[in-house]
């Protein structure tokens, strides 16, 4: 006898689930930890739900020969502009459920655990929006002439935000600095320190935490993009291998609502678990990001 078909669970992009033969067991959903918001900045002021806030960086005061101010009769002005981040991008995440798979599918609590997975998404989708805008608005960052291992790449890149000196910057502490690499040039490094003798690396350990001075992830999330040729010319391809910045660089308000029960559905037997949420993006500090990035 043939099992009974879902009415709204598919096992395929458009093949029901059969209900009998899934019951029980559930692989759970796997994604790589945010780090966006351990790198954002919170330092806003206006409440996002209204739709945007406002940031604001100080320019650095000038030292003048004494009595500049008296000769004036004033002294210089605090000069702050202000950056508008509106929360313009909308997203949503809606999954819904006939109240017969429910009761038959045999897996407890699957809303709820489609509600925690709809957080793990969005958390994936504002890393990527995070990075993207490092990597659009951030400084270009090229190795210098004989720079080659990813020690030395690494090390004179901390140098160069090290001693970026303009009108809100005279030189950045490397405790201010986060370092994110992809996987793959993470683990050259992570493989480097391996064969160094240091008794403060434990090469047992997924991470490192601290490369002279600097705090340093690994992530799965910095952009790759394509550009077509044109006519007759190959495409390119730009890989970012890694952003070194300041931490709260980048903006990032979000509000989010969620529903974390199953809401049912008017007028059917059918319930839905849903995620929308609302956020912007922008580079706060463009000069204090670094974006390394190799194009083929």
């Amino acid at each position: 006898m043939a099992r009974t078909n879902a009415i709204s669970l598919l096992a395929g992009v458009s093949t029901p689930a059969t209900l009998q033969e899934i019951y029980g067991l559930v692989i759970e959903n796997v994604q790589k930890s945010s780090l966006s918001t351990t790198l954002k900045s919170n330092q806003y002021t206006g409440n996002p739900a209204a739709g945007s806030v406002e940031f604001k960086r100080f320019v650095n005061s000038a030292a003048k020969d004494y009595g500049t101010a008296r000769t004036a009769a004033k002294g210089d002005k605090v000069t702050a502009p202000p950056t508008t981040v509106n929360l313009s991008i909308h997203k949503e995440i809606v999954e819904e459920v006939a109240k017969f798979d429910l009761d038959t599918f045999g897996v407890a609590d699957i809303m709820r655990r489609r509600a925690d997975n709809h957080v793990m998404t969005m958390s994936a989708d504002l890393d990527r929006a995070f990075f993207g805008e490092a990597a659009t608005a951030g400084t270009a960052y090229t190795p210098g002439s004989g720079i080659t291992a990813i020690q030395d790449i690494v090390e004179n890149m901390i140098q160069t935000l090290e001693t970026t000196k303009n009108d809100y910057v005279d030189g950045v502490d490397r405790s201010l600095m986060a370092l994110v690499l992809t996987p793959a040039q993470y683990g050259k490094l992570r493989t480097f320190l391996d064969t160094q003798s240091n008794p403060n690396v434990d090469t047992a350990g997924e991470e490192f935490g601290m490369y002279h001075g600097v705090r340093v992830y690994s992530c799965t999330r910095l952009p790759v993009t394509t550009t077509d040729g044109e006519e007759e010319e190959p495409s390119t391809t730009t890989t970012t291998n890694g952003i070194l910045m300041i931490n709260g660089a980048i903006a990032l308000p979000t509000v989010v609502n969620q529903y974390s029960e199953p809401e049912k559905i008017p007028l059917s037997n059918d319930f839905a678990v849903s995620m929308f949420y609302d956020y912007g993006v922008k580079a706060l500090t463009p000069d204090l990001i670094l974006k390394w990035q190799v194009t083929a």
